[in-house]
């Protein structure tokens, strides 16, 4: 096993999941702005915020597949002895 691309691959690995994090969070503040526009609603900027949840939606789904891939990759190599 090689050590040193082991552990650029769990730098990597712990990026992705940083991003994830940081998609959620951006999901967590739409929903924010989304309870907001309940007290003073606002169509086009709830169409706006809607769109920009989906939007984030999907990049936490793509990320997430990528990380479980980026994972196997890592599991195959640390299994390699």
């Amino acid at each position: 096993m090689d050590q040193q691309k082991l552990d650029q691959m769990r730098a990597t690995l712990s990026k992705l999941e940083d991003i994830r994090n940081s998609q959620e969070s951006v999901i967590d503040k739409i929903n924010h702005v989304i309870t907001d526009l309940f007290q003073n609603p606002d169509k086009d900027l709830e169409n706006a915020m809607d769109a920009a949840h989906q939007k984030a939606s999907d990049n936490v789904d793509e990320v997430r597949q990528a990380i479980d891939a980026f994972e196997m990759k890592i599991n195959k190599l640390e299994n390699q002895d």
